[in-house]
């Protein structure tokens, strides 16, 4: 009786989670660039020594299958899972679904991926593959097929990112991983990306990954994590060599496991040998990566708000780049400043905005201050929507914060003496308006959450020592948020910001009484 409810638990409990799964189509209609493919998705089941489990093969309409993690151990974290199959199988058990039931337990969404295969012409696809991989001219047959497969795969990240809050992921928390081909697949998503499908880790198991396929990289590549065998029978374990020492030499993250002996496809396959274990080092090289720590809450306020800012600047992008209508209307019912009105103008970025929306609101209450912050915004938006923001407001002061977004190249590439120069545009602008110039210091940041590569530190100083020079040599008030806040790192302490950039209440708690000081030192002196 006893085995008989056992045996219907787990037919209910295994019910249960295949309802949990959604199937979702990559594209909204045809497929781009194979329009004309007439084959459908099949499956056959295997078990033989060299496969077992489940075979997709014939994938002319790429898919998404989602296994979300339990709500109570959610970490926020996403990953895509790429099976191998040489681009005319998928091994959706070894490859695919174990990979993924492994990363649920560590409470990580994951999301399947069914990326276009080559069509094949028997109902043996793993033979046919195996047939086929013996042939000299084997990668020329799959040539078109892969730009297709590499495409679906950075799809994959831009539907999970645009979709993050609906499967309760973080948009900055989402990597992809890929076995063989479909290391290709993840690989090839760390080159040539956009800030929709870029990946913020990646993990290709014994890809293959040649030369054509590393093009030049970026500033903010993803950290990386890589494993194969050097017994691979297909000869790719250099591959994961070279992928390894392109990211060492560029300094960007990487981890690299060469296994002695594992073969090609090891995957989630037991055979009682080291190569059983490497899941769990991925799970170590994760847990370092903080990706298995659930995300704060408030941190995750920020990432949601900076995400719906996001999708607000891609919108916007050619029609009011630097956001000249975002105060329109609260500018229009501003009255003008009464007799003996110290009207205060905070202008700046996402530390500014936050400030009075999720930071300390008290602040602001009852007193002339104007806050004219935008998320994400770096100092040429700034300057652009200047005169709109600050000089029609007619203030006494304006306390002008910018540079971090420029350092992070949130518009892309930037020098520090261009930025240094909109933020003295700004200045001149106001000085000759008659309005007193407070310059604020770059907070401090030892790390961006959204450009992991980029190394704050050197630029926060530098573009703080020039602030501070010039407000010296023009006397001007320079508001220095930096020293009082920074910590040993020359970062935002735990106890000051959830994020390490944004301040956190108490953070900003510290902030007041340095602005409050700054304000009246420039109402204090000569014009």
């Amino acid at each position: 009786m006893k085995n008989r409810i056992m045996t219907m638990f787990l037919v209910f409990f295994a019910v249960a989670i295949k309802a949990q799964q959604k199937v979702i189509p990559l594209y909204n209609g045809a497929s781009p660039g194979s329009e004309n493919w007439t084959y459908n998705e099949k499956v056959k089941e295997y078990n033989t020594p060299a496969l077992h489990g489940s075979v997709v093969y014939d994938v002319s309409h790429p898919t998404l299958t989602v296994y979300p993690a339990d709500p109570a151990i959610n970490t926020g974290t996403a990953m895509i899972v790429c099976p191998g199959g040489g681009f005319y199988i998928l091994s959706m058990t070894n490859e695919g679904t174990d990979v993924a039931h492994w990363l649920n337990q560590k409470g990580i969404t994951v999301f399947v991926l069914k990326y276009r295969l080559a069509q094949s012409l028997t109902d043996d696809p793993a033979s046919e593959l195996f047939v086929n991989l013996q042939k000299k001219n084997f990668t020329e047959t799959v040539k078109n097929i892969i730009p297709l497969s590499i495409a679906d795969g950075k799809e994959a990240i831009r539907y999970v990112r645009e979709h993050a809050a609906a499967y309760g992921v973080s948009p900055s928390r989402i990597g992809i991983m890929g076995f063989s081909a479909g290391g290709t697949v993840a690989a090839a998503s760390a080159f040539k990306y956009t800030a929709e499908n870029r990946p913020d880790f990646v993990a290709p198991i014994y890809g293959f990954v040649p030369h054509d396929l590393q093009t030049d990289l970026a500033k903010d590549e993803p950290p990386m994590f890589i494993t194969a065998a050097s017994d691979d029978q297909l000869g790719l374990a250099p591959h994961s060599v070279d992928l390894f020492s392109k990211w060492l030499a560029a300094k960007f993250p990487v981890e690299l496991h060469m296994y002695v002996k594992g073969g090609h496809g090891f995957g989630m396959n037991k055979q009682n040998i080291p190569t059983d274990t490497w899941i769990d080092r991925f799970g170590d090289w994760l847990g370092e990566q903080g990706l298995l720590k659930p995300i704060d809450p408030k941190v995750q306020a920020h990432l949601d708000e900076d995400e719906k800012n996001r999708k607000i600047y891609a919108d916007r992008q050619s029609k009011d780049w630097a956001f000249i209508k975002n105060y329109e209307e609260e500018n229009g019912k501003a009255p003008a400043p009464a007799e003996g009105e110290n009207r205060v103008v905070f202008m700046g970025n996402s530390i500014t905005e936050w400030w009075k929306s999720m930071g300390d609101p008290a602040f602001f209450t009852g007193k002339p201050y104007y806050d004219r912050g935008i998320s994400g915004q770096t100092s040429g938006q700034m300057l652009v929507r200047f005169r709109e923001d600050v000089i029609n407001l007619k203030p006494k002061v304006v306390l002008i914060m910018a540079g971090i977004n420029d350092i992070a190249e949130n518009n892309g590439p930037s020098k520090l003496e261009d930025v240094f120069g909109n933020i003295v545009s700004m200045a001149v602008l106001a000085k000759e308006a008659h309005i007193r110039v407070v310059l604020c210091s770059v907070m401090p940041a030892f790390r961006f959450p959204w450009r992991p590569a980029i190394d704050p530190v050197p630029g926060i100083a530098k573009l703080n020592t020039m602030i501070k020079d010039y407000c010296d040599q023009n006397h001007l008030v320079y508001c220095d948020y930096f020293t009082a806040m920074a910590d040993g790192r020359r970062g935002l302490p735990a106890n000051l910001s959830g994020d390490g950039v944004h301040p956190n209440p108490a953070g900003y708690k510290m902030m007041e009484p340095i602005a409050e000081k700054a304000i009246a030192d420039a109402l204090g002196a000569g014009d």
